[in-house]
């Protein structure tokens, strides 16, 4: 096997891993969440995620004002992301929202259009529809019976999407380095996150060193920052810039799949054939909102992490 196909090979392989961490990234959230409160295991997670990626804020220097606002201002929408998706999780299972988060894909051309004047393409509007029936099949089993944590997790989603539309708009026009980019986002959400502990949680210092079994909690903690934050965000960047666009489509639209196998087989859930049906659904939609339908060809665009 010749260089540039072990090179293909490998980034189809990292992304693929990129796919495994993240589906199971929820089920990890659930478990973690019986130790350590919400907030908490927010300011952990990201708290040790900014430390590591500190040194990327050197490239800060010379970025101007306005844009160093509108940089922070990703930071706050992912903090929001990140608080309904997680509290999401402590009403709802893991594989729905494994399903539901990746509404994001296809709400994005919605706010495109609401926000950037993009009008969605006939292929966006039909991937509108059919993520909208899966999110129906896969909630209640298609009983329409929606619950706190769905509805938690469909505003992560649609909060995901702004976050993407304002990101889009601040890189276009800048050079900063993808770790810096995830740098400030993580510094943001840690001194949000860390704002609300001190408000809402009583003693979580104590409550942490007093924790019952700590090394399966830490061990959660550094998966996500590990596994979920730095390896992933690495991966999917290494591969982007070796493999197609469809290829990285198609590998990374497995993610849902893979959180509702690890959720059925580490916390037990059970999935209604219902349920699969409307999970597939949704993953198509996904898939038909990255694709952009051009006469005579067929260009797919990578998905945004």
């Amino acid at each position: 096997m010749n260089a540039p196909h072990k090179s293909v090979l490998l980034s189809d392989l990292m992304l693929l891993a990129v796919a495994v961490v993240w589906g199971t990234s929820y089920g990890v959230v659930k478990s973690a969440l019986f130790f350590y409160p919400v907030l908490g295991l927010l300011a952990l997670r990201f708290g040790i995620t900014f430390l590591l990626l500190s040194p990327a804020l050197l490239s800060l220097r010379d970025l101007p004002r306005a844009k160093l606002l509108q940089l922070l201002g990703t930071g706050v929408l992912l903090l929001s992301v990140f608080l309904c998706e997680t509290f999401g999780l402590l009403h709802t299972t893991a594989t729905n929202a494994a399903f539901l988060i990746s509404l994001c894909v296809m709400l994005t051309p919605l706010v495109e259009w609401l926000w950037l004047k993009r009008q969605p393409t006939p292929m966006e509007w039909c991937a509108v529809g059919l993520s909208g029936l899966g999110a129906v099949l896969l909630s209640g089993d298609g009983k329409w019976i929606f619950n706190w944590g769905d509805a938690l997790i469909l505003l992560a989603a649609l909060i995901r999407a702004l976050q993407v539309c304002l990101l889009k708009s601040v890189t276009t026009s800048t050079h900063l380095p993808a770790l810096t980019v995830t740098a400030v986002q993580a510094g943001v959400v840690t001194v949000g996150s860390l704002l609300l502990v001190f408000i809402f949680v009583p003693s979580p210092l104590q409550t942490l060193i007093a924790m019952e079994n700590s090394g399966a909690f830490w061990g959660y903690v550094v998966y996500l920052v590990l596994a979920c934050t730095l390896f992933a965000f690495f991966a999917q960047n290494y591969a982007i810039k070796r493999s197609s666009p469809t290829r990285v489509a198609l590998l990374m639209g497995s993610e849902p799949l893979f959180g509702g196998l690890f959720a059925m087989f580490w916390l037990g859930e059970s999935v209604s054939y219902v349920g699969w049906l409307g999970g597939g659904l949704i993953v198509a939609a996904c898939l038909l909102a990255s694709v952009r339908w051009v006469p005579g060809k067929v260009r797919v665009i990578a998905p945004t992490a």
